[in-house]
């Protein structure tokens, strides 16, 4: 659990190191992606995000942490 804890709070600080960059990558707008906006809300389903996050989720676990 330590160095889960370790891990995560490592890649917290990397990712606000690195957000000014990393908030150019067009995750979050990808085709596939439903808004819909009636009057005064904006329902955002962010299916295609939600993809794409989980296949290079899969991978990494796949190939660093198989057992």
């Amino acid at each position: 659990m330590q160095k889960a804890l370790i891990v995560i709070g490592i890649v917290i600080v990397a990712v606000g190191l690195f957000w000014p960059w990393l908030s150019q990558i067009p995750l979050g707008r990808l085709p596939g992606d439903i808004v819909i906006e009636r009057g005064g809300v904006k329902v955002y389903l962010p299916v295609m995000t939600c993809v794409v996050i989980s296949v290079v989720l899969t991978v990494l676990v796949r190939v660093f942490g198989g057992r």
